[in-house]
């Protein structure tokens, strides 16, 4: 017997393209017999966890009970952190857990959801899922045009995504535009701002805490997540905060235990380390500025980034460079799903990692 199961899905599901993420070094390793390769696909923080983390993880020994499905520590010291109430606050596996949770809490097929071109392929691929209507606003020199976005609500509006800054792109939108749109958005729109490289960007001043603006606006939801700076994507930890009554609401779809014991040690200890957080962003600036000067010296343009990645743009199809890079052992990112067939994202890494990646580069573009 056999059926079409295909056909058993829902109608947004079986639309889906599954997430790709950035190759694995592994499987790098085993299609070409490399040993000597370099990640920087998947804007990780290329210091490891910190010293303080391992530790804690370390020390952690009661591992066959169930973690707190509440997150009371790690809930404590968060709103400690952000001087707000605990019940602001919602624990993700991850910060797109949050962002799923958001739209099946709000979000239905009699509704919309707006983001804005070249954004984080989550947002399309959770609108779907819950068969939403797409109203994908262009971009504005790769970045948010939020007088765009508010032109673009209807009163089937139900949730607006802001990454703040974005991925792929690494624009920003600053504190006094973002301000506006809150204050002229209706009630009936969620505006989730999604901050998950919020302490990358902190240097510049007109960069928004949104955190701040949580008493001032009833439907704003900030996402952040300990994957970037704090070093932990492979424990999956993240947060939002947001008026206590959508994170009662939240916590109604949020699954049971989606923040395993290690996950809620370690992230609890991170933000304790402040020195930690203070050599990520350091080294994240280092990089930064060396890769602006490879790719000043080869002539290549790219998009000005306030995230822990940089977007280089190579004025043809990048595929066949990205392949080139491969095959040298070096792992970046295509971003042709973003719309963007022309460009690379490259994540910053160690100066001996930037090195390399700009030494290989520079072989390919001469070659």
């Amino acid at each position: 017997m056999s059926c079409d199961l295909l056909a058993l899905a829902t109608p947004g599901v079986a639309g889906l393209q599954p997430y790709q993420p950035g190759k694995p070094i592994d499987e790098l390793q085993r299609e070409l017999g490399l040993n000597e390769i370099i990640k920087l696909a998947s804007n990780e923080n290329p210091l490891g966890p910190s010293q303080r983390v391992l530790e804690s993880i370390a020390a952690t020994k009661d591992l066959s009970r169930y973690p707190d499905g509440n997150g009371f520590k790690l809930k404590q010291a968060l709103a400690n952190k952000h001087n707000i109430a605990k019940d602001c606050i919602t624990l993700g596996n991850g910060s797109n857990d949050i962002l799923e949770m958001v739209a099946r809490a709000f979000v239905t097929s009699e509704h919309q959801v707006i983001y804005a071109q070249h954004s984080f392929a989550v947002y399309p691929i959770v609108t779907q899922a819950v068969g939403a209507e797409h109203v994908v606003v262009q971009a504005n020199d790769w970045g948010h045009d939020l007088p765009a976005m508010l032109a673009a609500v209807t009163d089937k509006t139900r949730l607006m995504f802001i990454a703040n800054p974005n991925n792929p792109t690494g624009t920003w939108v600053d504190s006094a535009c973002l301000r506006n749109l809150l204050e002229n958005i209706p009630e009936h729109v969620i505006v989730l701002v999604d901050e998950a490289y919020f302490e990358y960007a902190t240097n510049e001043k007109n960069y928004p805490d949104s955190s701040l603006w949580l008493s001032d606006f009833n439907n704003l939801i900030i996402t952040r997540t300990f994957s970037k700076a704090y070093g932990l994507a492979g424990l999956r930890v993240g947060y939002g905060m947001s008026h206590p009554d959508i994170a009662n609401l939240l916590n109604r779809v949020r699954q049971p235990f989606n923040n395993n014991s290690l996950a809620l040690v370690a992230a609890e200890t991170a933000l304790q380390d402040g020195q930690y957080i203070e050599r990520s962003i350091e080294v994240n600036h280092a990089g930064m500025r060396q890769l602006i000067q490879g790719f000043d010296n080869l002539g290549l343009k790219f998009i000005p980034s306030m995230g822990n990645f940089i977007c280089v743009d190579f004025e043809q199809p990048a595929e066949e460079i990205y392949r080139a890079l491969l095959k040298a052992g070096v792992i970046v990112r295509p971003v042709t799903n973003y719309g963007m067939p022309n460009h690379l994202r490259i994540s910053i890494g160690l100066e001996s990692e930037n090195t390399r990646f700009i030494n290989e580069l520079t072989k390919i573009m001469a070659a």
